[in-house]
């Protein structure tokens, strides 16, 4: 999901070196919105991986 997130910003930076805004709006837009899913996601794993008190296996 973080790569998704990059690629929209990627297009979102070339989109607005190229002067299109409305392309550039919808990546900048998305890549917001995967990245506050993915940042939640990381935060939510990581809160219920303290609480088991579990290690991975390896």
């Amino acid at each position: 999901m973080l790569r998704w997130a990059l690629g929209f910003l990627i297009v979102a930076l070339i989109a607005a070196g190229f002067g299109f805004s409305g392309i550039a709006t919808v990546s900048v837009t998305a890549a917001k919105m995967l990245v506050v899913i993915f940042v939640a996601l990381f935060v939510g794993t990581l809160v219920m991986g303290l609480i088991s008190g579990r290690r991975s296996a390896r």
